[in-house]
């Protein structure tokens, strides 16, 4: 394990929070200190959660064990965090980590540190393994695992009993219950939400559950198999052809206004991530969560999300912004930030003990999957565009009139000249 200097005041931009406007990086705060700058995003809902005050509390403990060091943090929204670091990179003037939602950009410019050169071994070895490997460019970590989740599929008790049904374990399974919640009257018996929010989440969730995915065995985009195709032409046929996915179209169904939905009671079923549970028991849904259903079976790999933390080389500082980060990426830290947000540990050891653990039970399910998630091909530099090409247009393979074979295609041929060009 390399030998780190600790010479310096490390100034930390608060990775989960809103507000806070960043100044320049790199030596500030006094003669004998430096100060590092952390960018991160909010992952709290209101100003009483908002993630500013989990950074506040650990730079605290951080600051008072290293009086040194100083660690300034600025949060924002997640609607503009990544915006922020990329202007500040244009600007010449990164900050010294920034956790954000994609890496790759900054990895294939020569931008990060790879992660042996900052965290210690025993802390690197501690990252979940596939979650370790989603952050590899060419075969090197460059994104450090920050926060993931795992997707489920959620289910109306109330509305299931009524309908007399019990959960799906088959796509067949699942369209048989979305009939007998139609009968019922239920609005929407299985929301698929395409929309343009999140609508790649929900692509690869079912094409994961069909046996394919947007990428092949060899890591080269096969957005068009004839697993995916054969997905979803099941769709389109048999689930929005028959009306089971409720009054709006799937093309503009975004993923917030279908977890409002299932809040309101409106739902069957729906995939939804460790929030959701939290929506729906805030307010007083009984549900009730198995894993995705898949075409002959439950599905053997569902979707795995990572958000990512990241060092920017430019301002140096790489033994300082490695001990923070060994510091950061502690079973007590990482454990208290999954359970303040619901979400998933990025770490082998906080993973056992959230296992372990009785005061973790709502989250065990979205636990269970993890080994077996699969995550987007984040270390590809197309993938951005890729899925922001995916989010406009994968509404219309599902929609009337429209041809699943051919939009896969065509997301295809543009994922593939993305490709090429990186």
């Amino acid at each position: 394990m390399q030998r780190r200097w600790m010479a310096g005041t490390i100034a930390v931009v608060s990775a989960l929070g809103m507000t806070a406007v960043l100044g320049g990086c790199g030596m500030t705060g006094g003669s004998a200190g430096l100060t590092l700058k952390l960018v991160a995003a909010d992952y709290g809902d209101n100003a009483a959660n908002s993630s500013q005050k989990y950074w506040d509390k650990l730079v605290k403990e951080y600051e008072a064990e290293h009086p040194d060091v100083e660690i300034d943090v600025s949060v924002y929204s997640w609607n503009d965090v990544d915006r922020k670091v990329r202007e500040m990179v244009a600007a010449g003037d990164p900050p010294d980590m920034a956790q954000i939602g994609a890496y790759a950009d900054y990895a294939a410019h020569n931008q990060l540190y790879k992660a042996d050169d900052l965290l210690s071994i025993p802390v690197q070895a501690d990252f979940v393994g596939q979650l370790a490997t989603a952050g590899q460019v060419k075969g090197v970590q460059y994104g450090l695992p920050f926060a993931s989740s795992t997707r489920v599929l959620f289910y109306n008790k109330t509305l299931f009993d009524k309908a007399g049904i019990t959960p799906p374990e088959t796509w067949e399974d699942l369209a048989d219950d979305a009939e007998a919640l139609k009968a019922e009257g239920v609005e929407y018996p299985y929301a698929l939400p395409l929309g343009p929010e999140e609508a790649q989440a929900e692509t690869m969730q079912w094409m994961l559950s069909g046996g394919g995915g947007y990428t092949d065995s060899v890591d080269s985009y096969g957005i068009d198999s004839p697993e995916n195709i054969d997905t979803f032409a099941w769709l389109k046929d048999d689930l929005v052809g028959k009306g089971l996915t409720g009054p709006v179209a799937p093309g503009e169904l975004n993923r917030a206004a279908a977890f409002a939905a299932f809040a309101k009671g409106d739902v069957g079923m729906l995939n939804g991530h460790p929030s959701l549970a939290k929506i729906a028991a805030k307010a007083g849904v009984k549900y009730g969560m198995v894993p995705t259903p898949g075409k002959e079976g439950t599905t053997s790999s569902t979707l795995g999300v990572a958000d990512w933390m990241t060092a920017f080389r430019k301002n140096g500082h790489r033994d300082q912004v490695g001990d923070f980060l060994d510091f950061v990426y502690s079973e007590k830290n990482v454990l208290a930030f999954s359970r303040e947000y619901d979400l998933l540990p990025v770490t082998s050891s906080a993973s056992s003990a959230m296992a372990a653990s009785g005061q973790d039970r709502h989250l065990r399910t979205f636990l269970d999957e993890l080994p077996s998630s699969e995550l987007y091909p984040a270390g590809k530099t197309s993938w951005a565009d890729v899925s922001a090409q995916v989010k406009q247009q994968i509404g219309k393979a599902v929609a009337p009139g429209g041809s699943p074979s051919g939009v896969l295609s065509r997301l295809q041929a543009e994922a593939s000249r993305a490709e090429s060009a990186e």
